[in-house]
């Protein structure tokens, strides 16, 4: 049996489909899943502001390696996180909900699959003077 399915010809997804841009953000869930290699923490975020992105949402990773630290403490600071909580070096997840922050979203393609990438973060208090515009469109010049 045939079926027709308009739009499968298209290779590239539309651009409207990909998040690259700078978010304020929520987070609405979060959940630790351990590797033997690269544990790491999914995050997914509800985006609050531009408000035309408003009701959509998307996840990230971020790696608990030796390596990938400094990231889960960008974030975790940026967003609020207890200092406290940070010194002892534990993570909450049911802590980490609702917390509140900028988040600079890009794309990876990898093998025909299309991956966020988390690359910065900034408190929401920035969020007035926080450089907005499609990341892959233009430069931004403010590193958040």
């Amino acid at each position: 049996m045939k079926r027709h399915i308009p739009g499968l010809h298209h290779e590239n997804r539309s651009s409207e489909d990909m998040l690259e841009s700078v978010f304020l953000a929520r987070v609405d869930r979060a959940f630790y899943l351990w590797h033997p290699q690269r544990p790491f923490f999914v995050v997914r975020f509800a985006i609050l502001e531009p408000e035309e992105r408003q009701n959509l949402s998307f996840s990230g990773r971020l790696y608990c390696t030796p390596r990938a630290l400094w990231k889960l403490n960008w974030f975790l600071r940026d967003f609020g996180y207890d200092p406290d909580l940070i010194g002892r070096d534990e993570v909450d997840e049911k802590t980490l909900l609702g917390l509140r922050g900028i988040v600079r979203v890009s794309q990876t393609i990898l093998n025909g699959h299309s991956f966020p990438n988390l690359d910065g973060f900034a408190p929401a208090a920035d969020w007035e003077t926080a450089p907005v515009g499609e990341a892959s469109g233009q430069e931004i010049h403010r590193d958040i």
